[in-house]
């Protein structure tokens, strides 16, 4: 509002940034700040009056990876919003237009109105209440205590599955052991990925490989992976995918060299909650291409915790955007035959 409009001597300001990663200073320099102001102004008049509440947030931040997209704004969103049971209105600030076509048939699940595009409104909205960002409790986690109706992730893949129609809820209705691999293009590469899946065909999976382009089509891919018993992948985002996962499936993540805590608590955690079976493939140095490039001794190999005392930015730069994984065959047969047997208690 413009200063010289109707000030009130109690003048009292609130500044919101709307999305869940609020320690996260790259994030949120892409997230709009909202001004909530208290008997400050004389208010508009209402052009367009909504009967509902409105949930305000921000499509900004990390948007465009798939992890983040489910941890600080569809996960928050559900958490905030399900208990209105559709009756409630998103406005969305940071509009990306890409990120609302690809989550519409969620948001249409959680509101039966349209979305406003703040950006986009050249009108005054005016609301009975409005929730001003959304809940956030931990990576892909709830926390049932601190949520209306004490909804779960058990709650949010039941909402997912009505959302995508997936059939499938679990591996007992599967009949033969269907293997999704996570095809990774730029960064922490499978670099011998056509072995390692004609191994996994001659163990008795069916694969399918899912490239960067195939997982763009959410409303698509969401049932493939439910169609799938087992998902194997090197940490990543599109491990996320795990959420599309049949009940007793089995995550299988290929832990790169340094990348211990970050596999175990963005993916490895979550996938108990999820009703998942997790395994994790560490790799050795040996299988890192790391290994070569610097030498057995180097501290990148023999101490990674070193790396990541330098700061994120270097530690990311070497373990994350920089290498690949050459997989030692012989010893993931042995993980892929602990997931057979697995598999093999899930139909007695």
């Amino acid at each position: 509002m413009p200063s010289n409009q109707n000030q009130s001597s109690n003048k009292e300001e609130h500044i919101i940034k709307p999305y869940a990663r609020k320690d996260d200073e790259t994030a949120m320099k892409a997230v709009t700040t909202i001004h909530i102001f208290h008997n400050t102004y004389k208010s508009p008049v209402c052009q367009c009056t909504h009967r509902v509440p409105a949930v305000i947030f921000s499509s900004g931040g990390f948007t465009g990876n798939i992890f983040h997209e489910f941890n600080e704004i569809i996960i928050p969103l559900f958490i905030t919003s399900r208990h209105f049971r559709r009756r409630i209105q998103f406005v969305i600030t940071d509009f990306k237009p890409r990120w609302f076509r690809k989550y519409q048939r969620i948001l249409t699940h959680l509101s039966q109105y349209e979305v406003i595009n703040l950006a986009g409104s050249e009108i005054v909205h005016c609301f009975p209440a409005a929730v001003i960002g959304l809940r956030y409790h931990d990576n892909l986690a709830f926390d049932a205590t601190e949520i209306p109706k004490g909804n779960s992730m058990n709650d949010f893949k039941h909402f997912l599955g009505e959302s995508y129609n997936l059939k499938i809820k679990t591996v007992m209705k599967m009949e033969n052991p269907r293997l999704l691999l996570i095809s990774r293009r730029k960064t922490r590469m499978i670099l011998n990925e056509d072995s390692m899946v004609k191994m996994m065909e001659e163990l008795g999976f069916e694969v399918i490989i899912a490239t960067p382009k195939s997982m763009s089509n959410l409303d698509h891919f969401a049932n493939i992976v439910n169609s799938c018993s087992v998902m194997v992948g090197a940490h990543g985002a599109g491990l996320t995918n795990e959420l599309f996962l049949p009940n007793g499936a089995i995550m299988v993540q290929v832990v790169p060299l340094g990348l211990d805590w970050a596999s175990s608590t963005y993916y490895g955690r979550p996938a108990s909650e999820m009703g998942v079976q997790y395994l994790e493939y560490k790799i050795e140095p040996e299988e890192s291409n790391l290994y070569e490039l610097y030498g057995q001794d180097h501290p990148v190999i023999t101490d990674p915790m070193s790396i990541f005392l330098q700061g994120y930015r270097a530690a990311r730069a070497v373990y994350i955007d920089g290498q690949n994984v050459t997989i030692n065959l012989v010893r993931f047969r042995e993980t892929l035959g602990e997931v057979l047997d697995f598999l093999e208690t899930q139909f007695v």
